[in-house]
This record gives structure tokens, sequence and C-alpha cells, in this order.
């Protein structure tokens, strides 16, 4: 029934899509404290009967180990370490550091609805201390450093808004930093405004695999970027409306930043992207130079992905900065569909032939290492 409450747009945030991450999750009810009392962490044990002897359990209620996702992360020292989480809320910031290896976080309800981390800086938010702003990466509401890192249902979130500090000028707003190789998720969300998902790496020459499979994204501005070997396969990235712009551009779902001596970028397969805003208010990608690393190429390859009438069809990609102009960087797209993939103008829309195609796959990408990112 109709509620006389106001519903706050920080809900709206965390209840995320209209749409869900995979088929499978369509009717999924938002967020909520705990679908299953008697036993919060579903078919992964408990305390008192542990999955393995290195599984640890975290409950907002008390019901785990522990009632903080961070408390857990300090606490699981060693390599090959299992966090199972409990439906809940998780409001904190989250840093797990690079000697944590092989670490495995389980969303216990198999739902990402029902498991979510979420925290509200921006880079442009004072750091407690007063010694300045928390920038980009201080921003980041989760921080992934280590190798070998796996997720699987879990929702990582920032809900700051705009609208709520007028005054910020560093709105970049990360919901989840990750630095590592061989570092996958599964069925997860990231849901944020700008720089909602950095996938990124450890140093300028370290290159990082990652593999995002059956996720959700959604955002405005570089709402996926960093410089990572990053597969998405299975996605969807959905582009929110931007009420405080009179036009387009609303924002840009992609802004890799791929050094230039790594081969492999960001590659998005068998995806979708939609939005809100009207149409023709997105562009698809345009390219980080950032200034620590002036040499980089970024490169995206797109394929066999649906594009909708958000994106622009007419030029999806544009420039960051002048000195760097999209088109001397890695764009490409290939056998892609929906009214955002329609080609008008050659020349703004590299395609791939079928050869060329045969190169930019999951397996190129991530080369030796195999994800498990099943059950």
């Amino acid at each position: 029934m109709p509620s006389s409450l106001p519903v706050s747009r920080r809900g709206l945030l965390l209840a995320g899509a209209v749409a869900a991450t995979a088929p499978a999750l369509a009717a999924e009810a938002p967020a909520r404290a705990a679908s299953h009392p008697r036993r919060p962490f579903g078919r992964y044990g408990s305390p008192a009967d542990r999955l393995t002897p290195r599984t640890l359990y975290v409950h907002p209620g008390g019901a785990g180990d522990f009632t903080s996702v961070q408390a857990a992360v300090t606490a699981a020292t060693g390599t090959g370490r299992v966090l199972v989480l409990a439906p809940g809320t998780y409001r904190e910031t989250v840093s797990v550091a690079a000697d944590h290896t092989d670490m495995t976080w389980i969303g216990a309800s198999q739902s990402p609805r029902d498991v979510v981390i979420v925290y509200d800086n921006a880079a442009g938010t004072p750091k407690p201390d007063g010694s300045g702003n928390h920038g980009t990466s201080g921003s980041a509401t989760t921080t992934v450093r280590p190798d070998g890192f796996t997720a699987r249902w879990i929702t990582f979130a920032n809900d700051w808004l705009r609208a709520d500090h007028p005054g910020t000028s560093g709105t970049q707003a990360v919901a989840l930093k990750v630095q590592g190789d061989r570092s996958a998720f599964a069925h997860c969300r990231f849901l944020g405004h700008q720089d909602t998902l950095y996938a990124d790496s450890a140093a300028l020459g370290t290159f990082a695999r990652q593999y995002f499979s059956h996720c959700y994204a959604e955002g405005d501005v570089d709402f996926v970027f960093g410089r990572a070997t990053a597969v998405f396969a299975h996605c969807h990235f959905r582009a929110l409306i931007r009420p405080d712009l009179a036009g387009a551009p609303h924002g840009f779902v992609f802004a890799p930043s791929t050094a230039g001596a790594n081969p492999r970028g960001y590659l998005v397969t068998r995806s979708r992207i939609s939005s809100d805003a009207p149409d023709g208010h997105y562009k698809l990608a345009r390219p980080w130079v950032p200034s620590s690393d002036p040499t980089a190429r970024p490169m995206l390859t797109v394929r066999d992905t649906h594009l909708g009438p958000g994106i622009d069809a007419v030029a999806p990609y544009t420039d960051m900065a002048s000195g760097h102009p999209w088109q001397d960087q890695r764009f490409a797209e290939y056998r892609n569909s929906g009214p955002g993939a329609v080609v008008t103008v050659p020349e703004n829309r590299p395609q791939l032939t079928r050869a060329q195609a045969a190169a930019h796959t999951r397996e190129s990408h991530l080369g030796d290492w195999h994800p498990r990112t099943g059950t």
C-alpha cells in the first residue's frame, strides 16, 4: 500500500536498479536486514559449525564472529581466508591489505540486494584528522589490494550525493576500488554516481587481471574507470539521469586509463547498457590519461553487447583532455546491437573485423588465469 512517508534519495540509491544484475534476480526485493533470522548464514555454516577452519562470519546483530566487515578483515590474517556476510547494511569503510591474498567474501543469502557495504565519502570530503580531503582513491567505501580476491552476491555502494553537498567540488565518490591481480566478482552490484567502480592496479608497471561476471554497475560520470585488464561478461551497466543538468552529455560510462605497455585493457562482452536519461545523452567512453602516466593509451573493446538509446550513437566517444584525443587510443566495437550501437558516422565508431575480434576475448585478456566464480 502507498506510504505517507517520503522515500529518501539515499534509500532509493541502495535499492539500486529497477532491473537486476541477471534474469534470475529480477524479482528480488531491496536490501533488507535479514531474510532468514534462524539461519543468517544460509548454507555456509555458522560460528558453531564453520564451513572451514579459515572461515569467519559477519553479522550486524551479533550472531557471527564480528559485527563489521572491517573487524573481520583485520582478524583474517594470512592467505585463503573466507568471510561469510549475513544479510544487512554495513555502513563502514573497508580496507583490505595486500597480504590478505586469495581471500573470498560470500553474501550468505546469495542475493546481492541483501548484503550492502556502503559509506558516503567523496573526493572533496575532509578527512577526520584535518589533513586535507580524501581524494578520489580515499573516497572508496571498499578498497581491495590483494591478489586472488573473490566476492559473490555483495553490493558495494557509495551513497554520497551531489545535491546534499552543493559547495563540494570533488564529487568523485568510489564504491569499490580493486587493485589486485586475479580479482573476481560474481553477481555483485556497484552503486554510486561519479567514479563508482575503480578497476585499477597496484602500480603503474603492474598489470592486474580482473573478472566481473553477471554484475551490475550504475552511475553517471566515468562510473567504470581505471587501468586494470578487466573483463566484464554478462553485466548490466545503467547510466543514471542527471536532474542537475539541462542538456547532454549527462556523463560517460567507461574511462579506462590502460598503461601504454599493457596490451589488454577493458573488455565488455555479452552485456547491456541501459539508461534513465533521454536518448543520446550518454557517451560510451572517454579516455583517461592521468597526470601520473602521460604515456597511457586507454583501451576499451565493447562486443556482442546491447547498447540502449541513452548512448549517443552518432558520437559515442569524446575526449577527456584536449592533448589526448580518443582517436589516438584503443577503442573498438564488434557486433553490438541496440539503438545506441547504430553506426551512422563510421569514423566515430571503430569496428573490429572478425579476425581482429578473435584476439579480444575473455581468454586473451585473462591468459593462464581461469577464474572460478561459482558457488
